[in-house]
């Protein structure tokens, strides 16, 4: 599959002759919804029944091109592990079909961006080789006293408070923040800014999170994209300038490795470049925040959970990572496009149409997951999904789970209690998500 964009945009609607299931037709509204992966006992229901009466349903929901939702974990596999037959370059996410359309017309493609999420082999290869070295196990390990350092400061400020704070706010955003910009070499004075950009990106369904709160209101598509379009010119123009900079002084940064980087004996491209730091920036600490808070807040609903962590923090703490992830599963969703016709479990998907690869549903499925609603911090083996499978699996899941650990032991080693203060919300959002509030009270 070339990387090139399609010429035309799709049709809204594919006259397929495709008629929904019961189980479709009472789900599908659900599983694209916003304010549903806010309600995760709601959009649980939703993916049980799916899975139970129609894994691999056809859905046609209100204002969204139509999509086969892939709700069972060996599915999802079976699709990612076959990067050639089900690419990411065509669609790669849900948005509302009208938006889609606005993107054809602004870009003459599907994507407003170029990062490893969009692309297909071979140039998905080429860009992620260029920094996967950063990410790899033994170089990661070599950074785990620096954050640990950072992880410590952070439980510091959590004693500083006084006794009560919001977790998620608090502590949970800034933390696998100030992780990522150290690598990324982003000073620290900028933070604030790239946390208010990433929550723009990610929270742009969010009316607490959303750059332009008049889109909660009256749901634009013309002006949500010229919102999202803000957001990244701000990204484009602060990297344009580290671009320069990491061209004149090299540093030891993965921002140097971006600026610098080569594809087929050529410099990288403007746009693969300035999609590259966006990626690094706001994915690399957005679903660790998530699953941070996440995992924190699975053990203060689960008191037993909490108990084991508390009485051995470094037994414990790599299970209960893991658990934290399949818990929260940050990332909701990617999609493929199927490059032929293909049959699963007895359906013919046919060339061309797209495919929901559901990672909330694939971490509670029943076949692989003994008491998957039961969140246990010693689950061992844990097969989550949360990460991927294939070739896009994802970059920093090693960094991610020694942000987690590192900050779980931390904090549990010197706690003496800790409890809900209130009740937590979590992020109006489709494509990555989590807790939005988690207020606690805890004692040093």
């Amino acid at each position: 599959m070339a990387d090139t964009a399609l010429a035309t945009p799709p049709e809204t609607k594919k006259d397929s002759g495709r008629t929904m299931s019961a189980a479709a037709v009472a789900t599908c509204e659900d599983i694209v919804s916003p304010a549903v992966y806010a309600d995760p006992a709601q959009l649980d229901a939703a993916f049980k029944r799916l899975r139970a009466e129609d894994p691999l349903a056809w859905c046609e929901p209100e204002k969204f091109r139509p999509f086969w939702a892939v709700t069972k974990h060996a599915d999802i596999m079976e699709v990612s592990r076959q990067n050639k037959l089900f690419t990411n370059g065509e669609r790669e996410m849900l948005s509302y079909a009208e938006t889609e359309a606005g993107v054809y017309a602004q870009t003459g493609g599907p994507h407003l961006l170029k990062t490893l999420v969009q692309l297909d082999d071979p140039m998905h290869y080429k860009l992620r080789h260029l920094t996967q070295e950063w990410f790899m196990p033994q170089n990661v390990k070599k950074r785990e006293d620096a954050i640990r350092s950072i992880a410590r400061e952070y439980v510091d400020r959590m004693e500083d408070l006084g006794g009560e704070c919001d977790f998620q706010r608090d502590i949970a955003l800034y933390y696998p923040l100030r992780v990522i910009m150290q690598i990324l070499g982003v000073p620290e004075s900028d933070e604030p800014m790239m946390l208010k950009l990433t929550q723009e990106i990610f929270g742009a369904q969010d009316e607490d999170l959303m750059r332009d709160k008049t889109l909660a209101e009256d749901q634009d598509v013309e002006k949500g994209l010229a919102s999202i379009n803000a957001t990244l010119a701000e990204f484009f123009m602060y990297f344009t300038n580290i671009t320069a900079d990491r061209r004149a002084t090299p540093r030891d940064d993965v921002s140097t490795v971006i600026a610098n980087g080569m594809v087929d004996d050529e410099p990288i491209g403007q746009l693969e470049a300035m999609s590259y730091y966006v990626i690094v920036a706001a994915a690399g600490h957005d679903t660790t925040s998530a699953s941070t808070g996440g995992g924190i807040l699975g053990m203060l609903q689960n008191p037993d959970q909490l108990k084991k962590m508390m009485e051995d923090p470094k037994g414990v703490s790599r299970t209960a990572v893991d658990e934290a992830i399949r818990w929260t599963t940050p990332v909701k969703h990617f999609m493929r496009t199927a490059q032929d016709d293909y049959e699963m479990r007895g359906r013919k998907i046919l060339k061309g149409e797209s495919l929901l690869l559901c990672y909330p549903s694939g971490n509670r499925d029943e076949e692989i997951f003994d008491n998957p609603y039961t969140f246990d911090i010693t689950r061992s083996p844990n097969k989550l999904i949360s990460f991927g499978h294939g070739g896009h699996m994802c970059l920093g899941m090693h960094l991610a789970r020694l942000e987690m650990q590192a900050i779980y032991e931390e904090l549990f080693s010197r706690l003496k209690s800790i409890e809900l203060a209130g009740e937590p919300t979590h992020i109006k959002a489709n494509f990555v998500g989590g807790p939005k509030s988690i207020p606690v009270r805890y004692k040093f």
